[in-house]
């Protein structure tokens, strides 16, 4: 047993959590530990957000960073050179100071525990690669996607594009037990692969709202819109909390039964910018560690359901990971010639919040802890644009992470 700096692993984002950062399994293999790709996924995904709301101002937003940042790890098995160096340090690592077989290592040990099965949180995730038909695939990529990432590479017929889209989308859907029906809308004749990504999310909360209690209520877009929702509402409920003077928003944990929780962060009016701009691994660190249990005299967040289709290929180029998208991209490692190209990358993230807990394509959540005397009572309204993080506690991966601007809008 091993312990890493941060630094020595690759990672900008500080310290790693209490977990220990390399692990050695009993087949000798090294292991980079969760706390490492958590710190590395936190980062991506602010990142990432970051870009998100650049390109959609005021709009919903919900993805799953883990999900995107495991296909595109699975991609780089098929990647060299600098097309596999853009991938891997798009994605916060560092290459020289973090082997390629570490991090795949890594995310195999992660992906085992994430998928455990569960009767209280249910939790699948899984990514595919679908090739254009005559590409002969390598079979020692076949063989290392399927043993590190439990991912199969599928022959595609991409000439008969309404078929071959019907055989992504099928497959997408039956994955997430039917919550995305349609992860690909258009296909093009000329698509030479395209990389899917999916996560499922189902999870209770372990202290419910009461569906009587929810009310009609305002929820202010800004300082002049407002729209009519279904408020759920739960009195006298002691939860995880913290007031960020600094950042001038309120932090709350809510936890769902088993291994998951969700972080909500309501910026002050005419805030969010700000917030958003101070979106960094340290400042999601600082929030954890200064939660402390308090008595909240009323809470009240709205039921609602988003969701968001993604092109990435506009997206992760901003993030340094451009070549795979080119004509210069080398993922000779998929087929052993150089002329294979992402055409697409695609994702679609659906996040459902109800009085009994969270139900998502892309999410994760929370825990509430016995009253005691001595509390500030607060009232935590969520009646104007939030942010939320749900979280496996386990891997302390973030799996999901929405803007909620508009309620109403799907």
């Amino acid at each position: 047993m091993a312990g890493i700096s941060p630094a020595d692993l690759g990672c900008p984002d500080g310290k790693l959590g209490r977990d220990t950062a390399v692990q050695k399994g009993q087949d000798n293999k090294i292991q980079v530990d969760s706390s490492t790709l958590s710190s590395c996924n936190t980062d991506f995904a602010f990142s990432l957000y970051k870009e998100l709301v650049l390109k959609n101002p005021d709009k919903n937003i919900v993805f799953s960073s883990f999900s995107i940042s495991t296909a595109l790890v699975l991609l780089s098995l098929g990647a060299k050179n600098n097309t596999l160096k853009e991938i891997l340090e798009g994605l916060k690592f560092n290459l020289t100071e973090t082997p390629e077989a570490e991090i795949h290592q890594g995310y195999e040990h992660l992906l085992q525990r994430l998928n455990l099965p569960g009767d209280q949180v249910q939790i699948s995730t899984g990514s595919a690669l679908f090739i254009k038909k005559h590409l002969q695939i390598l079979a020692e990529f076949q063989e290392k996607a399927r043993a590190l990432y439990q991912a199969e590479a599928f022959s595609t017929d991409f000439q008969q594009p309404h078929e071959a889209k019907k055989l992504i989308n099928d497959y997408v859907r039956k994955q997430t037990q039917g919550k995305i029906k349609e992860l690909i809308s258009v296909l093009d004749k000329k698509t030479s692969m395209v990389l899917v990504n999916y996560i499922y999310f189902k999870g209770k909360w372990k202290m419910p709202f009461d569906p009587h209690d929810t009310f009609q209520s305002e929820f202010y877009l800004d300082e002049k819109k407002s729209v009519k929702v279904p408020m759920m509402k739960i009195e006298k409920l002691t939860t995880p909390y913290f007031r960020d003077e600094e950042l001038s928003c309120s932090v709350l944990e809510l936890k769902y039964t088993g291994n998951a929780s969700a972080l909500f962060i309501l910026p002050d009016q005419g805030r969010m910018q700000q917030v958003e701009a101070s979106l960094q691994p340290e400042t999601l660190r600082r929030w954890k560690d200064t939660l402390r249990p308090r008595r909240i005299d009323e809470l009240r967040m709205p039921k609602f359901s988003i969701s968001t289709d993604m092109r990435l290929g506009d997206i992760l180029p901003e993030l340094g990971i451009r070549e795979v998208f080119s004509q210069q991209a080398d993922l000779s490692r998929i087929t052993g010639a150089k002329d294979l190209s992402v055409s697409q990358v695609v994702h679609k993230a659906v996040l459902d919040v109800t009085e009994t807990g969270t139900e998502a394509a892309a999410a994760t959540g929370v825990k509430i802890i016995p009253m005691c005397a001595k509390f500030y009572y607060v009232t935590m309204y969520f009646n104007r644009p939030f942010l939320m993080i749900i979280s496996d506690t386990n891997t302390h991966i973030a799996l999901f992470m929405a803007k909620v601007t508009n309620p109403k809008e799907d």
